[in-house]
């Protein structure tokens, strides 16, 4: 079953990619043969992960990048295209949030979490895009989240900013499959990962979350890492403009 995810020779972008869940999928890439851009804002914990899929004998490039700079992330692509020939895959999993209600969240929050998780995906998916499309096409996958099509307290923003990244998928996945450019998206459940932290690091709200998951856990970054890798392969060449939920049952017990 292995083979039929390889992705040897492929070039990927991955956006954040120091740690947590972005970091797990830098090294299932890899570990799948895709040659790997790693991209973040912190030079530290990206050459750490570069270290560890060199271990591993993979080809890796790191590059600091702030979603936020459109200049950068011009840049971040043609880096990748530099040193790898090309894009053939681009994973936006990069995002910020904070832990506030949308009545005390200020408006240059608000602006933060929309910036770094719409329109950096876009403007990135786009700059790639136009690579993929000028050699017959590639996959982006977008990292969502459960809270893209449900309510919430205290991340009301980035429970709408991922709604958003969960349309704008689809737009792209339309527009772009004449391209032979597959677009889709992978949501999450709460994960275990540093992003989450402050919600799951209190032991008595870790247990009151798991209790109203089926699978009875939060999930951990290497659980996100197969849906991820099968809408990169080839199995999932008649797949786009899709959401799949990795949430060990949250959406259905909602």
């Amino acid at each position: 079953m292995a083979d039929k995810f390889d992705l040897t020779g492929k070039a990927a972008i991955v956006t954040g990619a120091g740690r947590g869940i972005g970091r797990a999928l830098a090294l299932g890439l890899a570990g799948a043969g895709a040659k790997v851009v790693l991209a973040a804002r912190s030079q530290a914990e990206l050459e750490a992960v570069a270290a560890e899929i060199r271990d591993g004998g993979g080809e890796t490039l790191v590059r600091v990048t702030d979603l936020t700079q459109s200049d950068q992330i011009e840049a971040l692509v043609q880096a990748a295209v530099e040193a790898f020939g090309t894009v053939d895959i681009v994973i936006n999993n990069a995002a910020r949030s904070f832990l506030r209600s949308l009545m005390d969240l200020r408006e240059d929050g608000f602006d933060k979490i929309f910036d770094t998780n719409v329109k950096g995906t876009f403007l990135l998916s786009r700059a790639a895009a136009k690579v993929m499309a000028g050699k017959g096409g590639g996959r982006i996958v977008n990292i969502s989240t459960v809270g893209a099509v449900r309510g919430g307290a205290g991340m009301g923003a980035y429970h709408a900013s991922k709604a958003a990244v969960k349309m704008l998928t689809m737009c792209m996945a339309t527009e772009w499959a004449p391209f032979g450019i597959r677009v889709n998206a992978v949501g999450p459940g709460l994960t275990k990962t540093p992003f989450s932290e402050p919600i799951w690091s209190n032991p008595e709200v870790e247990k009151a979350l798991t209790s109203r998951i089926p699978m009875g856990r939060l999930a951990e970054p290497e659980d996100i890492v197969g849906a991820v890798l099968f809408l990169c392969s080839s199995q999932a060449d008649f797949i786009t403009g899709q959401s799949l939920y990795v949430d060990g049952g949250t959406l259905a017990n909602t």
